[in-house]
């Protein structure tokens, strides 16, 4: 899991990457969401700030409601759009394909940085983990993570349908806030960070 300093870095290392890969990864770091979701993001299943992954997409394969932060809305609308291309981050080889490459792209954003030995995914455990620093209880994370067992599986996963849609969003709007104070240089430390 990466420190608030060192996310900061990566961050900040992001707007150097510039458009694709710098968007798509602070897009990873505000979602907590898998890289190829994330690479698969559609502009038609972005609205009214809330990103509605269609469930071909999702490792679970089932339709999954993410609502966006304001510092996630401000980055997609910064993306610039392709004329005939639904995708946000599509392939340089097609419009229809989502981008690939992210090797090389993590390689210069550690360069950039100055931050090396994380692996892309670890943004979704510092996402994860930042959420629990800010009280966001263990099934509403679970939830923003699209995962199914954990806190609401079994019988309760089989009785409870409840969408948790206001909670994921109070809880994505706090980690929205986070991020935004430590890019802001108004770091506030969140207790356990290293």
């Amino acid at each position: 899991m990466l420190t608030d300093t060192e996310l900061k870095a990566v961050w900040e290392a992001c707007g150097g990457l510039g458009h694709p890969f710098g968007p798509l990864f602070r897009l990873l770091i505000l979602t907590g969401q898998r890289r190829g979701e994330v690479a698969r993001m559609a502009w038609p299943d972005i609205e009214d700030g809330t990103w509605t992954l269609p469930r071909e997409i999702t490792k679970g394969d089932r339709l999954h409601v993410v609502p966006l932060s304001g510092l996630a809305v401000e980055t997609i609308e910064a993306v610039p759009q392709i004329q005939g291309c639904d995708l946000l981050f599509p392939s340089r080889n097609g419009t229809d394909r989502p981008l690939s490459g992210f090797s090389r792209a993590k390689r210069q954003l550690d360069t950039l940085s100055g931050v090396g030995g994380w692996r892309l995914h670890d943004l979704r455990r510092c996402a994860a983990s930042g959420l629990a620093r800010l009280q966001t209880p263990p099934h509403v994370i679970e939830v923003v993570l699209n995962h199914r067992s954990g806190t609401i599986s079994g019988v309760a996963a089989v009785y409870n349908r409840y969408s948790y849609l206001d909670e994921k969003r109070r809880a994505l709007e706090a980690w929205g806030q986070h991020v935004t104070g430590l890019v802001a240089d108004n770091v506030v430390r969140l207790e356990g960070t290293r």
